[in-house]
Parts: structure tokens; C-alpha cells; sequence
């Protein structure tokens, strides 16, 4: 649209000037009648320079796109998210539920000599009730399809970043990574070897400690999503930079990085932080892509000049995106950055087609073939000319219609 409202602002003042200098013209040095050669002429400037075929060009291949990646499951907020996502030089991905499928599953349950598993395991659901965070449902799930019976939580709080702590069954408890454990004086060490291993392996490993002493791990893990990988391949044949961006354990995040071919990671962020590194990719002067399905997710969504947010993820993440990816596949983001170049160039052309026809034929519509042979376009053929160059611009835009990303999966769309 910017585009197009440059090229207009210099084109309708400069095709006034030519009218009055053709009329000028006409007038001073035309042959007789001058008064009916002047008017023929400058009207035949106006209506050839009619700029409708400019005007069209930027909005008319805009629909098209958006309508196209409507067929792809993306949703389109405005058309400046569909010019601005194929401009995008730096991807940022959540991990959980936009790389992985966000349906995380205990994996493991380790306790230390003195703690039983069953133990540990209860009293942490029993913490995780009063909590919001995926993690915590997938300890719950857990909980009770193993048959446990999960104790009330009193004194409930939640460390953004860092887990959880309350008071289940007249002991204390806190859940969580290390940090939550440092923070409270409590040794982690007995536990750090497990849970390193349990990293390495792309799990995350989940710390138990009860009374100030370390008590065990529960290991989670959130299986990729099956397309992940190859997604990520197709944005990175796009020229894409893909970084990955997680509150998760380093280990965990560089072993899921590892297997989907991400080779930046920004590991251990705070929900609150995950804004502030959109903010220092962006000072390098890169256009930032955010992809993410969060309530966390969703102040990096507003912050990055492109916010993408899956479709079954947290309607604040989708309410702060500019493009909703209503399959949940990283694929769609690949389709997004594709249609978006295409589009952009379908514009270029309609705005060049317009242009070239206007600088043509206004020296024709002028008669500067007059002198020489006596030739003077009908002012009847130039509004046909006119017609003509904005039905080329529609005509263009349609072939967007036909648009196929390319190293398309197979059934996709439906």
C-alpha cells in the first residue's frame, strides 16, 4: 500500500502539470480550432493517466494472497502481515507446543534413598493442582492414570520461571528446576547428574525437594512434532535464520534443537524476557518472525515485527499475532513466507505494468506523434486503454490464484 501511495503522490501531481502543459501547448501552437485540439488533447491526458489501474494494484493482489492462504490454513490479520512475514530474516520458535506438540508426558520417576517414588509423585500433583503451566497438567494426568491418590495444596506459590512451592500433606514442598532449589538454600547436587542425563536425552527433568532436602526427579517429556524437521529445512531453504526460544533446561532445549536442525538457542528465558530477546534480535537490524502458542508467548508475539501464533494455542498469543496458523505445523510458516514473496512480487508487477502503460501513453494521449504524422488518440480509445490496464492488473493478481508452495507435503491443504 506504501508503495503505491509513493509512486501517487509523485504521479497525480506530475500528470496535472502535463495536462495544463499540453493544454498550454495546444493552445499557443496548435493548428485551428486550437480551443477544440487543446481540449481533445488534455482530456485524452486525463483519462489515460486515470490512475485506477495503480490503485488497484496493491489491494486487488492483497485479497487474492489472503484469500490463498485462507486455502493453507493461515489467517491473515491485515495486509501488512501478509508483506511483512515474507521479509522476515530471523524465526524465533517457542519449543513447547509450536516445535514439539505441547502434550508433554512423564517419562520417568527417580527418587532419592529415603523418598518413594509413589511418594514423591503424589505430593507433587498434589502441589501442581493450584497450577496453570503445561507441565504441571502433565504431571496430573499422570497422577491419576497411574492411580494415585493426589493430596490438597495449601500455601500455594508459583516462581515465574523457576516452579512451584506450598505445603501438601503438613510438609513442604518445592517443584521445579534448579534455580527454584538455589533459591531456597536446598543442595541440588545429589540430583544434578540424573538430571543432566535426563537433558541430554531432550526430557526436562522436574526437581522434587521436601523439608529442605532434595527428594527426586520427575522427567517430562514433549515428543516433536512430527513435521517439525522437515519445516524447519523448508525455512531454512527459504534463507530463514531459525533460533529456538524456551524457559526449558539448556540440555533439553539443544537436544531438541539438535533434531530438528536449529542451530541458535536462547535456553532458560523468563516468560517476562522472552520480549527483551525479540527487542536484541531486532537491534541488529533483522525483520523478526515470532512463532508461539502461549499466554507467555504473547508479549514476543506483539514485540516481533511478525507475530505468528498456532492455532490451538492461548487466544492472548492469538489475539498479539499478526497470522494465525490454524494446523498447528511450522509448515505453515514456510507456506506463509512463500505466498507473502509471492504476493509482494504480483505487486511489483502490477504497479510496474501500471506505470509503463501511463508513461507510454501519455505522450501518445499528448500527440506528440502529431507533428510528425499527424496522429491524435481518441480520448474513446484512451478510456479504453484505461480499462484495459486495470483489467491487466486484475488479471495479474488472479494468477496468485494458482500460487503452490514449494516442497509442498502431501495432502496439504485439505
Amino acid at each position: 500500500g506504501r508503495l503505491a501511495d509513493r509512486v501517487a503522490a509523485v504521479f497525480v501531481p506530475s500528470v496535472l502539470i502535463i495536462a495544463v502543459l499540453t493544454a498550454l501547448a495546444w493552445f499557443n501552437f496548435g493548428p485551428a480550432p486550437q480551443a477544440s485540439y487543446m481540449l481533445v488533447a488534455t482530456l485524452t491526458v486525463l483519462i489515460i493517466a486515470c490512475p485506477c489501474a495503480l490503485g488497484l494494484a496493491t489491494p486487488i493482489s492483497i485479497m487474492v494472497g489472503v484469500g490463498k492462504a485462507a486455502e493453507y490454513g493461515i489467517l491473515i490479520r491485515n495486509g501488512e502481515a501478509l508483506q511483512r512475514v515474507g521479509q522476515v530474516r530471523t524465526l524465533v520458535l517457542d519449543k513447547t507446543g509450536t516445535v514439539t506438540a505441547g502434550q508433554p508426558t512423564v517419562t520417568t520417576v527417580m527418587a532419592l534413598p529415603g523418598f518413594d517414588d509413589k511418594e514423591i509423585f503424589a505430593l507433587a500433583a498434589g502441589l501442581e493442582t493450584a497450577s496453570e503451566h503445561p507441565l504441571a497438567q502433565a504431571l496430573l494426568d499422570a497422577a491419576r492414570a497411574r492411580g494415585l491418590t493426589i493430596p490438597a495444596a495449601t500455601q500455594f506459590e508459583a516462581i515465574a520461571g523457576q516452579g512451584v512451592s506450598g505445603i501438601v500433606e503438613n510438609r513442604m514442598l518445592w517443584v521445579g528446576n534448579h534455580a527454584l532449589l538455589d533459591s531456597h538454600g536446598i543442595d541440588a547436587a545429589p540430583l544434578r547428574a540424573e538430571a543432566d542425563r535426563l537433558a541430554a536425552a531432550g526430557q526436562t527433568p522436574v526437581l522434587v525437594a521436601i523439608d529442605g532436602q532434595p527428594a527426586g526427579i520427575l522427567a517430562i517429556a514433549d515428543p516433536l512434532k512430527p513435521d517439525s524437521a522437515a519445516a524447519i529445512a523448508r525455512l531454512r531453504e527459504l534463507g530463514l535464520r531459525v533460533v529456538l526460544l524456551t524457559g526449558d533446561h539448556r540440555a533439553t532445549a539443544q537436544a531438541v534443537a539438535e533434531q530438528v536442525g536449529i542451530e541458535t538457542v536462547f535456553a532458560e528465558v523468563l516468560p517476562t524476557a522472552k520480549a527483551e530477546v525479540i527487542a536484541r534480535l531486532q537491534a541488529d537490524g533483522t525483520v523478526v518472525g515470532m512463532v508461539g502458542d502461549g499466554i507467555n508467548d504473547a508479549p514476543a508475539l506483539a514485540q516481533a515485527d511478525v507475530g505468528l501464533a498456532m492455532g490451538a494455542g492461548a487466544d492472548i498469543a492469538i489475539e498479539s499475532a499478526g497470522i494465525t496458523l490454524v494446523r498447528g505445523s511450522l509448515h505453515g510458516v514456510a507456506d506463509a513466507v512463500a505466498l507473502s514473496r509471492a504476493t509482494v512480487r504480483n505487486i511489483r508487477q502490477n504497479l510496474f505494468g501500471a506505470f509503463i502503460y501511463n508513461t507510454l501513453g501519455i505522450p501518445l494521449a499528448a500527440g506528440a506523434l502529431y507533428p510528425a504524422t499527424g496522429l491524435l488518440l481518441n480520448p474513446m480509445v484512451a478510456g479504453m486503454a484505461m480499462a484495459l490496464s486495470s483489467f491487466t492488473v486484475v488479471s495479474n493478481a488472479n494468477r496468485l490464484r494458482g500460487f503452490r508452495p514449494p516442497a509442498q507435503p502431501q495432502g496439504h491443504p485439505t
